[in-house]
């Protein structure tokens, strides 16, 4: 026994010797591996070849001598398990067959996919809320991974979308409603889905995906119908109008009743579905005075009324399908008729029409020349009775009326302005008014657009006159047909006063004895006197421009007209100068004076000082303009320092020429020493209206002109 214990693993030693064997049969590989070595190693006896058996995985090995190789890329989800089939042949004969597996591994490296891009669902506006509108396989996406764990999130794109609509869970791509629906505030919502297979955004590799979500509101019948006008207090609640009227007693009104605030009318409130609304009685109609038309719900009268009273009748205003309906009230007081006068909106209307026009042509407009004028009055309290009123011309036989339009009713062969009365009398309660209607007969017709303007009647002898431009508030008419409007561009103004009453001469000037005023003929849009009041402010205007470029060219240019219109310069003396005024030490010690001579002085010529008390040692120029009087003296006191004649006048600063004295003393400088600068405290003499500007200061009116002068 001991000696096959020692012989068997020898014996198993020989026998594997004669076999092909593997070190290890089972492998694991990640998929996308791509190795260009050995799988492992086959031991192959003597003898002996190995090749791939017909169970291998086609394609995804291969021998190389003794050695096994992956022939292919491993993707775990085309095949998860790979297997290799080895056998050893000696000959044609199969001496050992081994199996090799290759387990492939599953890698994150496809992302998530939807089976739509987008997709439309519609949704009920009355869908109950935590409804699952959308189910979870509607929505999910799908991975080709087959260990990923997808992970959803809903993004809005419609703003405000994501307070209607969430997703059950993150793993659950159910969309569930969270609040109730409106189509009259969101119609469509938008959204998007959005799938990653990682739970967290920053991790690697990680793959995500989206598709777009459209949510259709559609309207349901949540809403009963309103009547109208009425005030929203909310999307499904309205509170809603009572309606009131007036009617005659004794009488029974043809047309439909004038209510206020409007006439009955309702609609659905859901109004995407706009069912037609059906109108009834429910309460108060009982003695059959009043009917309704179901279909517009127009209230009118079956027969009159004999007495004063009040009517509370309650309409219905019902669905045409019969979903829902809803109820308001409506009062009707019956009055007594007597004493109830028309009004006119305005008390004064204009028209114009041209010269020549035949009988039954229409007076325009004056504020739109291509509309028709028209008259109309209403009846404050009646409103029904408007219909009721019929309008005539009582003093003007040139116009007439058709309704409530102006017509002319005779040649029209002069031009001027018209007036004429217009009555308008209720022929239920016999209440009459009166209004005024100015027609302006030109020449041509008036230009259908812009605005022309006309001198207001005030301003036309004979003509109103007006107390205002304020315009008069006008009714509104809830019916649209008896409400007047007033006309843009109108005024209303006053009656005419006692003495210019338009309609006193009636007939007795004018083609059928209309009223017309001395206004100029022809198509005239401007006045004599607006044009007079025009040439009067042009004319002042002008002349103020003058005056002003008068005082600007004198201001500026003055002492050069002073110049120019003088007499002219006499030659002076050539090759002198001043020499008392070259050395600071010049002798100011005053020379005989030479006496006058005889005769009118000439006049001063203007030449230009310098603006200041020249000094000794800079009087060898000639001053280049006059001396100009201080603030506060005359302006007239400007002169000339340059004279023939000696002047007396104290303070006066003066170059003197002689004419008949000798060659000694040609020239004489009248001046102050200066010294002059030692009164410089004192002001001036102010009594002397001829004191230049540079007089000294505390000098005397009275010096002798000698006695401060030096002559050469």
């Amino acid at each position: 026994m001991r000696t096959w214990a020692l012989l068997l693993p020898l014996l198993m030693a020989t026998a594997q010797a004669q076999v092909c064997s593997v070190d290890k049969t089972v492998f694991e590989v990640k998929e996308n591996t791509n190795s260009s070595e050995p799988l492992l190693d086959i031991y192959v006896p003597e003898g002996q070849q190995v090749t791939l058996g017909p169970s291998s995985t086609h394609f995804a090995f291969r021998i190389q001598g003794t050695q096994l190789f992956l022939n292919v890329t491993p993707d775990y989800e085309e095949n998860s398990m790979l297997q290799a089939q080895l056998e050893c042949k000696s000959g044609d004969t199969t001496v050992t067959q081994l199996r090799v597996f290759v387990s492939v591994l599953d890698v994150n490296d496809n992302a998530p996919q939807f089976p739509y891009v987008a997709r439309v669902w519609k949704v009920p506006e009355d869908t109950k809320v935590n409804t699952t509108i959308i189910p979870e396989t509607e929505l999910e996406a799908q991975d080709l991974d087959k260990d990923d764990i997808l992970f959803y999130t809903l993004q809005e794109v419609t703003l405000g979308a994501s307070d209607f609509f969430s997703l059950m869970g993150t793993n659950r791509p159910a969309l569930r409603l969270d609040q109730p629906l409106d189509f009259e505030k969101c119609r469509n919502m938008t959204f998007q889905l959005l799938v990653r297979d990682t739970q967290e955004e920053n991790v690697e590799p990680s793959h995500t995906a989206t598709a777009t979500l459209v949510l259709e509101v559609q309207p349901a019948d949540l809403r009963p119908p309103w009547f109208l006008p009425c005030t929203y207090s909310d999307a499904y609640v309205c509170i809603q109008a009572q309606y009131q009227g007036t009617v005659p007693t004794g009488h029974k009104l043809p047309g439909a009743l004038v209510l206020q605030p409007g006439p009955i009318y309702a609609v659905d409130g859901d109004w995407a579905i706009s069912q037609p609304i059906v109108y009834s009685f429910m309460k108060g109609h009982e003695d059959g005075t009043f009917s309704i038309d179901a279909s517009t719900g127009n209230l009118t009268m079956s027969k009159s009324v004999p007495s004063p009273k009040t009517f509370l009748l309650v309409v219905k205003g019902e669905q045409a399908d019969h979903g829902r309906y809803s109820v308001t009230q409506v009062t009707v007081e019956a009055r007594d008729a007597n004493g109830s006068l028309p009004r006119f909106p305005e008390s004064l209307y204009r028209g114009t029409v041209a010269r020549g026009s035949g009988v039954g042509v229409a007076v325009k407009d004056a504020a739109a020349p291509s509309q028709p004028l028209r008259i109309r009055a209403q009846d404050p309290e009646f409103p029904d009775l408007n219909s009721a009123i019929t309008y005539q011309i009582t003093n003007n036989s040139n116009f007439r009326m058709d309704g409530e339009a102006v017509l002319t009713n005779a040649l029209l062969v002069h031009t001027g302005v018209f007036y004429a009365e217009v009555e308008a009398k209720n022929t239920v309660t016999s209440g009459t008014a009166t209004t005024v209607v100015e027609i302006q007969v030109s020449e041509q017709e008036p230009a259908p657009t812009g605005t022309t303007l006309r001198p207001s009647a005030s301003s036309m002898p004979g003509g109103p006159s007006s107390a205002g431009t304020s315009p008069s508030p006008t009714p509104a008419s809830p019916s649209g047909g008896s409400a007047q409007t007033s006309k843009p561009g109108t005024s209303p103004l006053t009656s005419p006063g006692p003495s210019r009453t338009p309609w006193s001469s009636a007939g007795t000037s004018g083609a059928g004895g209309g009223s017309t005023t001395n206004k100029p003929s022809g198509d005239q849009r401007f006045s004599a006197v607006e044009m007079a009041a025009l040439g009067g402010v042009l004319g002042a205007l002008l002349l103020l421009a003058l005056i002003a470029l008068m005082v600007l060219v004198h201001k500026l240019y003055g002492h050069r007209l002073k110049c120019c219109s003088g007499k002219a310069l006499e030659p002076q003396p050539q090759g002198f100068d001043n020499q008392a005024f070259v050395s600071e030490e010049a002798n100011w010690a005053p020379a005989p004076s030479p006496s006058p001579r005889p005769g009118r002085p000439p006049t001063p010529e203007p030449v230009t000082p310098g603006p200041t008390s020249p000094s000794p040692a800079t009087l060898h120029h000639v001053p280049k303009s006059p001396a100009v009087a201080r603030d506060g003296e005359d302006p007239a006191a400007v002169r000339s320092i340059l004279t023939k004649e000696r002047r007396p006048e104290g303070g006066y600063k003066a170059v003197w020429f002689g004419e008949d004295i000798g060659a000694e003393a040609d020239v004489v400088v009248l001046n102050e020493p200066a010294s002059e600068a030692d009164g410089a405290g004192d002001s001036g003499s102010e009594g002397s209206g001829d004191a230049g500007s540079d007089a000294g200061p505390g000098r005397g009116t009275e010096d002798p002109p000698g006695a401060d002068s030096i002559y050469f």
